[in-house]
């Protein structure tokens, strides 16, 4: 009989294995990858497309075009393309990043084809109707006003900003005439432009017809060219503060940020690793002292944001006006720590085995897995980038860690700016 008294052995595992991804070529020659896994009859397909900010002609171009894709094409209204994905049981997501925009679709197998035509109708025939752009521009501009209200808006506006400069593709904030001044034309140009090649990621149960089907339907697309995103010199920002007050507000956001490596740097695992203790998790050490200790915030973390062309790392927290000055000293602390002081063993473990853990639980579906493939093609990275990684945080030492501290997580290198 089982003793519920007794905890369940702890078993540690050290693997990561991803499904192995199947490839072909269209007649276009886009890539198309399938992640093929589950039990359930569903399927996800999405389209990666070289079209966001980084390769706008006019600011703004890629979400708005993104935005309109469903809105309208040469037969079909928008609320007859909503209501036809929802008679499928499809639901389609269009999301414009920074790099990239992606066009996915997810459906029940048994009106897949149905779903994947009614893409392919968007992605070929979108005619971005002017009086629909008018209205996704005046709920842009309302929600711009709303978060501007916002210190949190503001303050990781303005260290994008500072980090990367305000005509930067990674540091631009869109404004009010920028916005206004966008029409038809424009996202016409960048749809034309950006839109005719891709790469496709298909995960879930396809079955063989299932795949025949998509190289068919999506055969016009050309090859997405994604060319090797560089790693750079890493040289430490002029670190500076930049307070700016907010009339009656009892709070104030803080970030600090800096240029970062790529992932694709050979210390890219320590860092991620050592910014997993510093302010990764619920256990960190910026939690541990900001919020448990002080008492000044809420909550406060520290994370990595990896881009094609650039990274960065931020800080963040909300705290009362009266304690900016004693936060950032207590942040400042905490990094100085990094290099001076070794993490003791028992922390080291307890962060090493909540980091493996946690991203060995990110796949548990083959949804799941398609997201780290998308990632491993679109940052170049090798087909065991995550279980190197792993490796990598399972041997790491406390010397290590000075080392990589020391290089990139001086206190004296960040920006800091608040807001409120």
């Amino acid at each position: 009989m089982l003793d519920r008294t007794l905890a369940p052995p702890f078993n540690r595992s050290t693997e990561f294995e991803l499904l192995h991804p199947e490839k072909i070529v269209l007649s276009g020659g886009a890539e198309a990858w399938f992640v093929l896994g589950g039990s359930q009859d569903v399927s996800k397909v999405e389209l990666i497309f070289p079209a966001g900010r980084w390769v706008e002609k006019v600011w703004g171009a890629s979400y708005f075009a993104s935005q309109l894709l469903s809105k309208g094409t040469k037969t079909k209204g928008s609320f007859e393309i909503a209501q036809r994905f929802d008679s499928l049981g499809a639901h389609l997501e269009v999301n414009a990043a920074l790099d990239i925009v992606s066009v996915a679709l997810y459906s029940i197998n048994k009106n897949l084809e149905a779903g994947l035509r009614l893409v392919m109708e968007l992605l070929t025939a979108s005619i971005f109707p002017e009086k629909e752009l008018e209205q996704i521009k005046a709920i842009y501009l309302q929600n711009l006003k709303v978060n501007r209200e916002k210190t949190s808006f503001q303050a990781s506006t303005l260290i994008r900003k500072n980090v990367f400069g305000d005509a930067h593709p990674y540091g631009k904030e869109l404004d009010d005439a920028e916005v206004t001044a966008l029409t038809q034309e424009h996202l016409v140009d960048h749809f034309q432009r950006f839109f005719t090649s891709c790469t496709l990621i298909v995960s879930g149960k396809v079955t063989p017809a299932h795949q025949q089907l998509i190289a068919d339907v999506f055969a016009p697309f050309g090859v997405n060219t994604l060319e090797k995103n560089k790693t750079g010199n890493y040289s430490p920002a002029q670190s500076f503060r930049q307070v700016v007050e907010k009339e009656g507000s009892v709070q104030a956001t803080i970030r600090m940020g800096k240029k970062f490596i790529t992932r694709t740097h050979p210390d890219y695992a320590d860092t991620v690793f050592l910014n997993h203790i510093l302010g990764g998790y619920f256990g960190s050490r910026l939690m541990k002292n900001i919020r448990e200790d002080k008492g000044l915030s809420y909550g406060i973390s520290s994370s990595l944001h990896a881009l094609r062309h650039d990274s960065y790392l931020m800080v963040g927290a909300d705290v009362n006006r009266e304690n900016l000055t004693l936060t950032f000293d207590e942040i400042g602390k905490e990094l100085k720590r990094l290099r001076t002081e070794a993490v003791d063993a028992e922390e080291l473990e307890t962060a090493r085995n909540h980091f493996i853990g946690s991203l060995q639980s990110e796949i548990t579906t083959s949804f799941a897995h398609a997201d780290k493939i998308k990632n491993i093609l679109l940052y170049n990275l090798s087909d065991r980038h995550y279980q190197n990684m792993i490796h990598r945080v399972d041997a790491i030492t406390a010397e290590d860690l000075l080392k990589t501290a020391a290089t990139y997580f001086r206190e004296d290198s960040f920006i800091e700016v608040a807001v409120g």
